[in-house]
């Protein structure tokens, strides 16, 4: 009896010890992108010449990730309209004017998930609200994970990545000067993130 109550008791024990684990396991885990280390880029087509290739310098956010339950993450991401950067001052102040991104009076573009659904084992689609120049439309993002690990030189801190990309109208957006001006209006968007687990 006295063997079979310790043997009763251990079970209880590994149950309850996998059932955290178990718990652990599916915790949703913050995070904080790196800005140093993240990309907004984009192309856009110029009157059938090339693409025209342009990014933003000052990206900032927290992401929240459920390895096991992609349902259960979230993205916000904010975005410095003023930090666009095409490689040509003029253009940039051109793109900053009232008929494309109009940074003076909206100086920040955010993007807030509403969904994530997994396609496979390591992608994903990312559903939110996207607002530039004032402007809030749905978008969605074809996400992959990458990769999760530490730091080469810092075991204790933890980094994750991913890459998404998507394709916007710039028209959609209000930027009707698009089309007069021969570029695009599809804008196609690539995103490249590092986040530091908090």
């Amino acid at each position: 009896m006295t063997q079979s109550r310790a043997t009763i008791g251990s079970f209880a024990l590994a149950a309850s010890l996998m059932l955290t684990g178990v718990g652990m396991a599916h915790a949703a885990e913050d995070y904080v992108i790196h800005e140093d280390h993240t990309w907004v880029s984009f192309t856009v087509n110029h009157a059938g010449w090339a693409d025209a290739h342009g990014m933003f310098r000052k990206v900032s956010g927290d992401i929240v990730f459920d390895k096991d339950d992609v349902s259960k993450s979230t993205v916000a991401v904010k975005i410095d309209a003023t930090s666009l950067d095409t490689n040509s001052e003029q253009r940039d102040r051109d793109m900053a004017g009232p008929d494309f991104l109009n940074s003076g009076e909206f100086p920040t573009i955010t993007f807030k998930s509403t969904e994530v659904e997994r396609t496979g084992e390591k992608t994903g689609r990312v559903y939110g609200k996207m607002t530039m120049a004032g402007v809030t439309r749905d978008v969605v993002l074809d996400a992959k994970w990458n990769a999760e690990k530490p730091l080469p030189w810092d075991a204790s801190t933890i980094k994750t990545g991913f890459s998404a990309t998507t394709t916007i109208n710039g028209v959609d957006f209000g930027m009707n000067k698009l089309v007069e001006f021969g570029i695009g209006p599809e804008i196609h968007i690539r995103i490249d993130a590092e986040a530091l687990k908090k």
